[in-house]
């Protein structure tokens, strides 16, 4: 009996502590009450009541990333492609989550499916090619609004690969090639064209500053020239300033000479024969010049009373 009792509390204790629960971080648990819906356990312990609670569901409420597997989808132009994607989620709401949907997964795939063709139906190959973005917005506007009752945030969808058929792809590839040797050709006419101008440039400045360059040469010679004439006539003319000096300082010595030579006759009280004789000296010099008519003075009367006076002027000289 003490062995049956000891069996049954023993049982007690392990079943107790069996039903002790610790919540990890990041989830929430579930917990139905004979069935329904009871509590959403958080992080921390937690306890089942025996035979009556049981974890209906384990949720992670971390940011959770779904590779879905490629899709068919046929473009406006009747173009078939294959199209995966990547969804970006999170559970706001674990009883939502449990309850709203059976397979979320699963749920969430084939809405994006749908999506997906729908999208690229209102597209031809080339806008789906070039609208990634476009394309990524749509789909997570619609997919967070409709799992929005199931507890779910769809944050984020991007397509992974877009994958045409092989003809499609040999086809962009040529087009690709023949645009790539379009623009290579279009970048090399370009280049000739510029250094062509650039060329006819240098050679435009080259002769302009030839021009220039002779221009100011011949305003430097023409400068040169001037200067040089200004410096002969300024050299002419300072000859004939000195030349006129040097001849009025002549011409003042010789009337200063004969001023002299006055002064120094008056000076002696010359009598009258030194001045006959005199003016027998200067008689030359006024019939040498260029006048018509010569005034001889009264009183030279004849070439005898002349001598006579010379005569007695070397006379009167000797004696002296």
């Amino acid at each position: 009996m003490e062995y049956i009792i000891l069996g049954v509390v023993l049982f007690i204790i392990i079943v107790l502590v069996t039903r002790i629960k610790i919540v990890p971080q990041a989830q929430v648990y579930i917990v139905e009450r004979l069935g329904t819906f009871y509590a959403e356990w958080t992080t921390g312990p937690h306890f089942l009541i025996p035979f009556l609670d049981r974890i209906a569901k384990r949720v992670s409420i971390k940011d959770q990333i779904v590779d879905f597997k490629p899709q068919s989808v046929i473009t406006k132009d009747n173009v078939s492609m294959q199209i995966d994607t990547v969804v970006f989620f999170q559970v706001t709401d674990a009883k939502q989550y449990a309850y709203g949907v059976e397979r979320p997964l699963s749920a969430i795939e084939n809405l994006c499916a749908t999506t997906l063709r729908n999208i690229i139906g209102d597209m031809v190959l080339d806008e789906t090619l070039t609208s990634r973005d476009r394309i990524n917005k749509q789909i997570t506007a619609i997919l967070d609004e409709a799992t929005d009752r199931w507890g779910i945030k769809v944050s984020r969808v991007e397509l992974k690969n877009i994958l045409p058929p092989r003809e499609i792809q040999d086809s962009m590839e040529k087009q690709m090639k023949a645009e790539r040797e379009s623009r290579e050709k279009i970048l090399l006419a370009e280049g000739e064209k510029k250094s062509k101008i650039l060329v006819a440039q240098g050679e435009k400045e080259s002769q302009i500053l030839r021009a220039e360059a002779a221009k100011e040469s011949e305003i430097l010679k023409a400068q040169a020239e001037k200067e040089a004439m200004i410096l002969r006539a300024e050299a002419v003319r300072e000859k004939k300033i000195r030349e006129s000096e040097g001849e009025a300082q002549a011409i003042a010595a010789v009337q200063k000479a004969k001023a002299d030579a006055l002064a120094i006759l008056n000076e002696s009280n010359p009598t009258e024969n030194v001045l006959k004789y005199k003016a027998i000296e200067a008689f030359p010099s006024v019939a040498n010049g260029k006048a018509t008519k010569i005034i001889i003075p009264s009183e030279i009367q004849g070439i005898a009373g002349l001598a006579a006076g010379i005569k007695e002027l070397v006379v009167d000289d000797k004696k002296d």
